[in-house]
C-alpha cells in the first residue's frame, strides 16, 4: 500500500519548497533526490498555470474521446465530486474564463484521474466545502496503493488521510509516526523530554492532545494512540474548557438571552433564505454554523447583528450584548501604526474571567505577535498578519458575544492552536462560520445548518449529519431529474443551463474570494494593494446579490 505523509510547519517554513524538491522543480544545493524511473508523480500546486486556451476536457481527460472516458467510473466520480458534474458546457469551458479556485479544482481532478504512483498535494482543501472535503477523503481512502504527500493546515483532513507526519522546522524535517493526532502526542512527549524552556507551547500541545484523546462528538477518524503513553502524558489534564465556570461568567455578563428571532423570514436579493424561523441563542452558547455556498450564513449573522432587517418576524437582542464581528473583509488601519499601538488604540487591558486580565502586549503574544513583531508597522504586515491583528483588536474590546466568519483563513496550525486555546477561556457566546471541520469541533458545542429549504436545523450529529443530509439531498435531486421525452424538455434544458451558469458564477465568486484571501495571506505587500484587494471583495459581495436574484427567478420558472 502507498504511504500517506502529512507535511506540517509554520507559514514560510518551506513546506511547499519540500514538495518542489521531491519533484525536481526546485534544485537542491547539496545532496541528491532520487525518484525511480518507473514511478509516475503527479503534483497539484497552490497556484497552477495551465494553458488559458485549453478546455476543461483537454486538461482533465486529454486526448480521450467522450465515448471512451464516459464509462470510466473514476472519471465520472471525480468530475461529480469536484466539479459538480460533466455537462458539455462545463467540459468545453475555457480555462481563461475560470477563477483561480476553479482552475485548482480542475487541476486536482486531472491529478486524481491520471494513473500515478505518487500524488503531491499543496493545500488541496482550499476552496472546498466541508462535504466535498469529506468526499475527497473517501476517494483517497478507496485507492490504498496510491502514495500521497500533502501540505495542508486542515487538521481533520490530515488525521483522516495520513499515517506519517513530517514537520518542517528550522530548515530540517522531523519525522513522526501517525497522522495529526499522533503527531501532537509525539511532539508533546519530545518537548517534555527535551527541556522546559517552551513551557507554554508544551501546555498547548498537551491540552490539544487531551481533547483529541477524549474524542470529539462528531469525529469520524479516531487517532491510533499508544494508549499508555498518551494517558501518562495527559494524566490530570482538565478538559479544554471549564463549561460550568464559563456559563456562570457568561450569564453574569449577558443575562438570560443573547439573540432571539421569532417567526423570522429573511429575503436577500429576492431569494428567501429563512422562512418563519424561531431561534434562541443563550449566554455561553458555542455555535458552529454550516451551509452550502450561498445558503445565507453570513446574511444570517448580519441579521443577528442588526445589519440586515428581517422581511417578517422579530429580532430581540439582549440589553447587555456587546458583540464583536470578525468578517472576511480587512478593516482599514493607519499603516504607520505599530502592531502594539494598533491594539492599544482599543484598550490597554482586557478581562478574561475570574478577575484575570491580559495586557495588550500579552494578548498580542498569545496570537503570535512576539516582542519584535509587536513593533512592526501595520503597513508592512501580510494579509494573514493583518487578519490576526484584526482579531486581536476585536478581543481587546472585551466583547461578550464573538462572531467569527471563516476565522481560520490564512492561519497556520500553530496560530490556530493558539486561537483555540484563547477561545477556551472566552466567557461569552461564540458563533462560528467555518469550512475547517477540526476547528468547529474543537471550539463549538452545537451545530446548526442552513440546508436551503428555508429552515434552520439543529444537527445533533454535527458535521457528520450535515454531510449525510447534503448527500441525501443531492441524491434526491438527481433522481428527480426529468426523463427524456418529457413535455417542454427543450425549455427545461435551457432553464437548467441558465441555473448551471448562475451557480458556476456563484462558485467562481466563492473561489475568487478565497484566492484573494490567499494572496493577502501569503505575501507581504503594500497597504494600498491590500486595500485594493479588500475593495474587490466588497465588489464581489455586491455581484453575488445580483446573481442570487437571477437564480431565484430561474429556479421558480423551472419549478
Amino acid at each position: 500500500a502507498g504511504e500517506r505523509i502529512a507535511v506540517v510547519g509554520r507559514n514560510g517554513a518551506g513546506k511547499s519548497t519540500l514538495l518542489h524538491v521531491l519533484t525536481g522543480v526546485e534544485p537542491v544545493d547539496a545532496g541528491r533526490v532520487t525518484v525511480g524511473s518507473d514511478v509516475h508523480v503527479e503534483m497539484v500546486l497552490q497556484i497552477d498555470s495551465p494553458d488559458p486556451d485549453a478546455t476543461v476536457a483537454s486538461v482533465v481527460v486529454p486526448g480521450r474521446p467522450i465515448h471512451e472516458w464516459a464509462s470510466d467510473a473514476r472519471v465520472r466520480e471525480v468530475l461529480n465530486g469536484l466539479l459538480g458534474g460533466f455537462s458539455d458546457e462545463l467540459l468545453q469551458s475555457r480555462i481563461a474564463t475560470m477563477s483561480g479556485g476553479e482552475r485548482r479544482r480542475v487541476q486536482l481532478a486531472r491529478a486524481l484521474i491520471t494513473e500515478c504512483d505518487l500524488l503531491l498535494l499543496d493545500e488541496p482543501t482550499n476552496h472546498l466545502d466541508v462535504d466535498v472535503i469529506a468526499w475527497l477523503v473517501d476517494h483517497l481512502k478507496s485507492r490504498p496503493k496510491l502514495a500521497i504527500v500533502v501540505v495542508t493546515h486542515d487538521r481533520w483532513f490530515l488525521d483522516a488521510v495520513c499515517e506519517r507526519t513530517w514537520e518542517v522546522v528550522l530548515g530540517k524535517v522531523e519525522e513522526y509516526d501517525g497522522g495529526y493526532s499522533a503527531y501532537v502526542l509525539a511532539k508533546a512527549e519530545r518537548d517534555r523530554q527535551a527541556s522546559s524552556s517552551e513551557a507554554r507551547r508544551q501546555n498547548l500541545l498537551r491540552k490539544e492532545l487531551a481533547w483529541l484523546r477524549r474524542g470529539a462528538p462528531a469525529r469520524t477518524s479516531k487517532p491510533k494512540f499508544r494508549i499508555d503513553a498518551a494517558n501518562e502524558l495527559i494524566e490530570g489534564e482538565p478538559p479544554p474548557r471549564n463549561t460550568t465556570e464559563l456559563l456562570a461568567f457568561a450569564g453574569a455578563r449577558l443575562g438570560k438571552s443573547v439573540f432571539e428571532i421569532r417567526d423570522v423570514t429573511m429575503d436577500v436579493a429576492g431569494r428567501t433564505l429563512l422562512e418563519q424561523v424561531t431561534w434562541n441563542i443563550g449566554p455561553g452558547d458555542r455555535i458552529g454554523l454550516l451551509g452550502a455556498n450561498g445558503a445565507g450564513k453570513t446574511s444570517l449573522i448580519r441579521l443577528l447583528l442588526g445589519e440586515l432587517p428581517p422581511a417578517k418576524g422579530k429580532l430581540i437582542t439582549g440589553v447587555t450584548v456587546k458583540p464583536a464581528y470578525l468578517s472576511q473583509h480587512l478593516e482599514e488601519l493607519n499603516p504607520a501604526w505599530r502592531v502594539l499601538e494598533a491594539v492599544e488604540k482599543v484598550a490597554n487591558r482586557v478581562e478574561i474571567g475570574k478577575g484575570r486580565e491580559l495586557t495588550a502586549s500579552q494578548l498580542c503574544e498569545r496570537l503570535g505577535f512576539g516582542t519584535d513583531g509587536q513593533w512592526t508597522p501595520v503597513g508592512d504586515l501580510s494579509g494573514g498578519e493583518r487578519r490576526r491583528l484584526q482579531l486581536t483588536r476585536l478581543l481587546m474590546g472585551g466583547p461578550n458575544v464573538l462572531v467569527l466568519d471563516e476565522p481560520t483563513n490564512d492561519f497556520d496550525v500553530e496560530t490556530l492552536t493558539a486561537l483555540e486555546d484563547l477561545l477556551d477561556s472566552f466567557g461569552g457566546t461564540l458563533i462560528v462560520i467555518s469550512h475547517d471541520r477540526y476547528f468547529l469541533e474543537r471550539v463549538c458545542d452545537d451545530t446548526y445548518a442552513l440546508l436551503g429549504d428555508g429552515g434552520l436545523a439543529h444537527l445533533v450529529g454535527g458535521v457528520d449529519e450535515f454531510i449525510q443530509r447534503r448527500r441525501a439531498a443531492r441524491g434526491q435531486a438527481e433522481s428527480s431529474q426529468p426523463k427524456k421525452g418529457q413535455s417542454n424538455a427543450a425549455e427545461r434544458r435551457l432553464l437548467e443551463k441558465d441555473l448551471a451558469r448562475i451557480e458556476r458564477s456563484l462558485a467562481r465568486l466563492d473561489t475568487d474570494e478565497a484566492t484573494i484571501h490567499g494572496q493577502m495571506a501569503e505575501m507581504s505587500t503594500s497597504h494600498d494593494l491590500l486595500e485594493e484587494l479588500n475593495r474587490k471583495l466588497q465588489q464581489m459581495s455586491a455581484k453575488r446579490d445580483g446573481l442570487e436574484a437571477e437564480w431565484i427567478l430561474a429556479a421558480e420558472a423551472l419549478n
